[in-house]
């Protein structure tokens, strides 16, 4: 319970006890946790109080448990120079290059030098504040995950089945009563069936829930451990009886059946070959119909072909028209329809009729859309839907659209949103921090990595005050050797390329590496030094983070690989890994070998959030340096993507909702970046469930 509470909240829950530890018992105990970089509240310190001595050391004991995976600090580690970084800094280029060739044929490490032991860190420090929390509180997380408007990461869904397992048929009570999200609910709903599928409500949930056709097949999916999304084809796993006849009952309640059946027939075909139809026609003929329909490959028009042939034809009101079926995705193609249309206040009128029926995050996307369509020379980014964060990006060589018509569009947008949030609980006063213009809104964290903190993707995040950052990677062998690589890449403005660190070239430009390990039978760490200041002075804009698998695995084939940074003053004291700098830590846990979790922007002494990984192509070497084309696209693609910020959503909100004043010491409501404000871009669950509606 407590892993997931610290982890989501940054708070812990704490039965209250009947006394016997003292202070002088309680402070080692809170100076361990001091030490990762953790401080609890006064509120928390005086609840352990009120434990045994041998209870507050079990809490503190589980609770330190968990903070050390938070940070990485549950794994040790050990560089390639174990003097690191003062041992790189003073070897000559001839020295490194003999060690690591003796590393490559022997696999040893190198030996520790003569030199003192590096002074202890004495670093300013920004600590994580832990929170006493409540068994309400934590609760609430269950039905902010399940009433989430966009996809769930995959820790997310994970969280939800935690508690769908630990709750079982006690989860009903916690659950909201709208689910916005058709590949949450199919989740949500696989679990129940699966852990209370004899409970009487699981029943009636399916029965009101999983509305079309389209919607049981994603509960299948989600049955069988597959992809809700349907981007990728699931291997459907063999149903017992019961589960057959409630996919089925659920078929043939279904309207529209056959059409909807038809848009995706492989995969309907697939799952039928598990649910088999014509064993039960008596009792569920329509779905037999329909499968007689779609095995029999009768020609069928989709709704997107439909769309494509009238395009296509330049029959734009014939689009139109067929697009008005559906509002969102007249909404999608609006951009299509008027810039190569000389009816734009026909689209444009028709389109203020059908915003108020087009989801919130949808409207959001246009708005911020058609509020950069002016700009000049950006690319065009794509993220692909699926569980892997893969990013395209292109120019854009689009007509250009008349700035009044997208200044109109903008409007409309806000205009259907305000009046939607008008609906919602007031807000009273309202105060929106201006900074939060730097954050992207959380629309879909489907592909997101398991994170420390957790941004969407394009997000600024200010650095902390330090000369320093130290990147770090740690990973373990699976059933052979694996080679993970660390190393940066470092642009100039406009993003020239001036020079890559990596196992190839240690040291250069104010940042050191401390050395390629090739095999990690216990474990293997390896660092990046960067000394801001001297990076700036010598002309270099962006440091983009890359990791790589040299071997060839996949971070999901791995037992563990995960990497993150410290924000340090001071780089030649402490441990190289010193928990209580970390700032974040990400997972590497998905289907694909190259990862860019972070960029650096010195200029702007911003973190620009990336969590993306590049497609594997043969033509490129198995390294940083045969993708650095890609890299580079990737960069700028992150730099200059066009995204619904959280400043533009909570301000909808406020405004619609409340009165926005000036100040944060004048709201009963505060939205900013800073711990102490009512919703900040960490409280996901919330934004999804709350504000996304």
């Amino acid at each position: 319970m407590n892993e997931i509470y610290l982890r989501r909240r940054m708070r812990l829950h704490v039965r209250p006890g009947e006394g016997g530890v003292t202070p002088g018992q309680l402070a080692p105990m809170l100076k361990e946790i001091e030490a990762l970089g953790f401080v609890l509240t006064d509120e928390l310190v005086s609840r352990l109080s009120s434990l045994s001595c041998e209870g507050a050391a079990r809490a503190v004991r589980d609770a330190m448990q968990d903070m050390r995976a938070l940070v990485g600090a549950h794994r040790q580690h050990e560089p390639l120079y174990p003097g690191f970084p003062t041992q790189v800094m003073a070897l000559s280029e001839a020295e490194l290059y003999l060690n690591a060739l003796s590393h490559y044929i022997t696999l040893r490490r190198v030996p520790a030098t003569d030199q003192p032991r590096q002074p202890l860190l004495l670093n300013k420090r920004y600590p994580r504040i832990v929170e006493l929390g409540t068994a309400e509180d934590f609760e609430s997380i269950c039905s902010h995950l399940a009433g989430a408007a966009a996809p769930l990461s995959a820790q997310d869904q994970a969280d939800l089945v935690w508690f769908v397992r630990q709750y079982r048929a006690d989860v009903f009570r916690l659950l909201p009563s709208k689910f916005p999200c058709k590949e949450n609910l199919a989740l949500l709903g696989a679990q129940l069936v699966v852990q209370v599928g004899e409970d009487n409500r699981t029943q009636r949930f399916v029965q009101e829930q999983f509305r079309t056709a389209t919607d049981v097949l994603r509960l299948a999916a989600a049955l069988s451990g597959g992809d809700v999304s349907l981007a990728a084809p699931t291997r459907f796993a063999r149903f017992s009886r019961d589960q057959r006849r409630l996919l089925l009952a659920q078929l043939d309640a279904c309207g529209a059946l056959t059409e909807d059946m038809r848009r995706r027939p492989e995969a309907f075909k697939r799952l039928g070959e598990r649910i088999h139809p014509g064993e039960y026609a008596q009792h569920y003929p329509s779905v037999a119909a329909a499968y007689s329909v779609i095995r029999n490959g009768q020609p069928f028009t989709s709704f997107n072909s439909s769309v494509e042939q009238a395009l296509a034809a330049g029959d734009l009101e014939a689009a139109a028209r067929t697009l008005e079926g559906r509002p969102g995705e007249y909404a999608r193609r609006l951009d299509v329809l008027l810039r190569n249309s000389e009816q734009a206040e026909t689209l444009l009128h028709r389109f203020a009729e059908l915003a108020p029926r087009v989801s919130t995050a949808v409207l959001l996307q246009v708005l911020a859309h058609f509020k950069g369509r002016a700009d000049k020379g950006r690319l065009r980014v794509f993220f692909p839907k699926g569980e892997v964060a893969k990013v395209f990006a292109l120019n854009d060589r689009r007509p250009a659209i008349a700035a009044d018509i997208a200044h109109r569009v903008v409007e409309m947008c806000e205009r259907a949103l305000l009046a939607r949030f008008a609906r919602l609980p007031p807000l009273g006063r309202c105060h929106v921090d201006p900074a939060l213009v730097n954050y992207v809104v959380p629309l879909s964290q489907r592909s997101a990595s398991k994170a420390l903190r957790t941004f969407a993707r394009g997000s600024r995040i200010p650095m902390p005050v330090a000369g320093f950052v130290r990147l770090f990677l740690w990973w373990t062998n699976g059933r052979s050797r694996v080679d993970i690589d660390l190393s940066v890449v470092l642009y100039g403005d406009d993003y020239k390329y001036i020079d890559t660190i990596a196992f190839y070239n240690l040291r250069g430009w104010g940042a050191h590496h401390s050395g390629d390990i090739v095999d990690a039978p216990k474990g293997a760490a390896e660092f990046i030094d960067l000394d801001l200041q001297m990076l700036r002075a010598r002309g270099v804009r962006f440091v983009l983070m890359c990791v790589n698998s040299y071997s060839g695995q996949a971070y999901r084939d791995l037992p563990e690989c995960f990497a993150g940074w410290m924000s340090r003053t001071n780089l030649n004291s402490g441990e190289p890994f010193e928990a209580r700098t970390v700032v974040d830590r990400v997972d590497l846990a998905s289907d694909t070998r190259f990862s860019l979790p972070l960029a650096l922007d010195l200029r702007r002494k911003e973190v620009l959030w990336a969590d993306i990984a590049l497609r594997e192509h043969p033509r490129f070497s198995n390294s940083v340096a045969g993708n650095l084309a890609g890299v580079s696209l990737m960069l700028r693609a992150l730099h200059e993507m066009v995204k619904p910020d959280l400043h533009t959503l909570l301000s909808l909100h406020a405004r619609a909702r409340g009165t926005v004043v000036d100040s944060a010491e004048m709201a009963e409501m505060t939205f900013g970046v800073d711990r102490s404000c009512t919703l900040t871009p960490l409280d996901g669950d919330a934004i999804r469930s709350s504000y996304l509606q």
